[in-house]
């Protein structure tokens, strides 16, 4: 009888990934897996360590299959991921109902880990964090019509609040072959929409080929057949080139859709993070977006409450969202990360203050959405479907302006038989909250 595996994956898309060469590695081994942890002999756990909230739910994990392991309804637990690599000892230390602990370096060695702790024996490992395989077959996690398409991983921009540098370590690009040879085999097996992912996308290829090689590497994947959409996440603003904004411009199935995430617009404010840049200079780029691609979708992610963060720059702060308009944003009370420069910042914000001004901002930007929504009443619009809701009788996916797992639906009705995946034309004919409503034509 085989042994069955439970994964439970936390976190950001790159976790995912790494969770689906693990997945596969499992698979290929032997092993079978299983989505309810109650039924595992073997629970994985792939934690999240970025900020504090994600790293209390995956403490929250993992002390919630202790408590099964305390019942014997599962008999053993490893601990993967970044809060595994960045707190490794105080894991071991005091968690010792895990099992096995490794670090993102040992992701390769899942298989290895499983069989130790199998057989009684604690497994531990935590070598370099750059020997994490970026390589290597996936099971994806995704539906099988959209997929993450990891490019690079790790970051080299080493931003005052970020601990990814210290997690993930350098910025490392993927071969561009490796990548379109993967993006190949994807689309041979179904996938239409890539969403390329890096903890900086723009950056992709610095370090292997000596220049920014976004713009061909979007160029070779809109050549494959069988892709249909590709959506951009993590454009870091000081690498959006008129070369990359071109490229989207011009490759008919990369989407003008722009994950980008600014952080902040006060020049003193994005001094102390380490990143450049001000309102002025932010509103030039965005100027320049959009006269390229009038209908481009952006959307950002802003942090509030970071030290030093006086009335006067939240204000700006807020002038800067309602100059924009953006289509889609998030914005997040800063949060300080041991071991980050800006944790030991003089200038810390009161926490209420910081939650506040996060909700002011996404307050605000709740009306610019809706008003935004409003205007694609009466057009036609390229949509994914992703399924379909007996209870109110009509198919839900998304538009081309929604990434999966992070934007709205949209919820419409067809003549016909449509199955996941399927790109259709939606006329809009109203909205629900956050979601639109439509009608295949």
């Amino acid at each position: 009888m085989s042994i069955k595996v439970g994964f439970i994956s936390l976190g950001c898309p790159k976790n995912q990934v790494d969770a689906e060469l693990m997945l596969k590695k499992l698979t290929d081994a032997g092993y079978e897996i299983v989505d309810v942890a109650y039924e595992a002999d073997v629970v994985i756990i792939n934690t999240c360590g970025f900020i504090e909230d994600a790293k209390q739910e995956s403490i929250d994990n993992i002390l919630e299959m202790a408590e099964l392991k305390k019942e014997d309804s599962i008999q053993k637990i490893i601990v993967t991921g970044c809060l595994a690599q960045r707190y490794n000892q105080e894991l071991v230390r005091e968690m010792p109902e895990v099992d096995g602990i490794l670090g993102i370096g040992a992701n390769g060695d899942i298989v290895k880990a499983v069989e130790a702790v199998m057989n009684g024996e604690k497994y531990e490992s935590f070598p370099d964090k750059e020997n994490m395989p970026l390589e290597g077959e996936r099971l994806l996690t995704t539906p099988q019509y959209w997929a993450y398409l990891r490019i690079a991983d790790g970051c080299s921009n080493c931003c005052a609040y970020c601990a990814i540098p210290i997690i993930r370590g350098a910025f490392r690009s993927r071969k561009t072959e490796d990548i379109i040879n993967e993006a190949k085999k994807l689309a041979a097996e179904g996938t239409k929409e890539l969403v390329v992912i890096a903890q900086d996308t723009t950056r992709y290829g610095l370090d292997l080929y000596g220049k920014l090689m976004l713009p061909e590497l979007l160029r070779e994947l809109n050549k494959i057949e069988g892709i249909q959409w590709i959506r951009l996440l993590y454009c870091y603003p000081d690498r959006i080139t008129d070369e990359l904004l071109e490229a989207m411009a011009q490759c008919e199935k990369v989407l003008h859709y722009i994950d980008i995430p600014l952080q902040h617009c006060d020049e003193k404010i994005l001094k102390a993070m380490n990143r450049t840049g001000n309102r002025e200079t932010l509103t030039e780029l965005i100027d320049r977006m959009r006269e390229k691609m009038p209908d481009i979708i952006l959307r950002t992610t802003f942090i509030t409450g970071f030290p030093g963060e006086d009335e006067e720059a939240f204000t700006s702060l807020s002038e800067f969202i309602d100059d924009v308009q953006f289509d889609r944003l998030g914005c997040f009370p800063y949060s300080a990360e041991e071991g980050t420069p800006a944790a030991e910042f003089p200038e810390q914000i009161d926490d209420e203050v910081k939650k506040h001004r996060a909700d002011v901002i996404m307050e605000q930007q709740y009306d610019i959405f809706q008003f935004k929504q409003k205007q694609y009443i009466g057009t036609v619009q390229k949509c994914i479907v992703e399924g379909y809701d007996g209870y109110t009788d009509s198919y839900f996916g998304r538009t081309w302006m929604d990434a999966p797992e992070i934007d709205s639906n949209i919820y419409f009705t067809g003549k016909g038989d449509y199955s996941e995946g399927d790109i259709v034309d939606v006329e809009i004919f109203d909205i629900n909250e956050y979601d639109l409503m439509g009608e295949i034509v």
